[in-house]
């Protein structure tokens, strides 16, 4: 049997559980978060990301507050992040905070980050 692919890099896309958005506005914010945070990362680790098959994880938070400081630990760890605030022509009011894409960057440094947290 072949050996399973070891990914190097991931990113992390966290949407928050406390808001009530349906499956298509979710789907959407994680895609802001992956875009903005890829954007922000350096040309090497996005280069090293691609080439391994851009892996990402979904999970989930239960507010804001848990995404700030999300936020600040990634950016202490030297990981690039993309906050997402709606523009609330939707489903939610104008500025609300959705979600939080985490990198790329290495595997097992997201995981001390986010490690305690579900998967949506």
């Amino acid at each position: 049997m072949a050996e399973d692919p070891r990914f190097e890099w991931k990113q992390c896309l966290i949407l928050r559980s406390d808001i009530k958005m349906s499956c298509g506005k979710s789907c959407a914010q994680a895609a802001h978060a992956a875009v903005i945070a890829s954007d922000k990362a350096d040309t090497q680790t996005k280069k090293k990301w691609l080439q391994e098959g851009q892996k990402k994880v979904v999970l989930k938070v239960s507010g804001d507050r848990a995404l700030f400081e999300l936020k600040v630990l990634a950016e202490n760890a030297g990981i690039s992040t993309g906050l997402v605030q709606d523009a609330g022509m939707t489903e939610v009011p104008p500025g609300t905070v959705t979600a939080l894409g985490l990198g790329p960057a290495k595997s097992d440094i997201l995981d001390k980050i986010t490690g305690n947290l579900s998967l949506l």
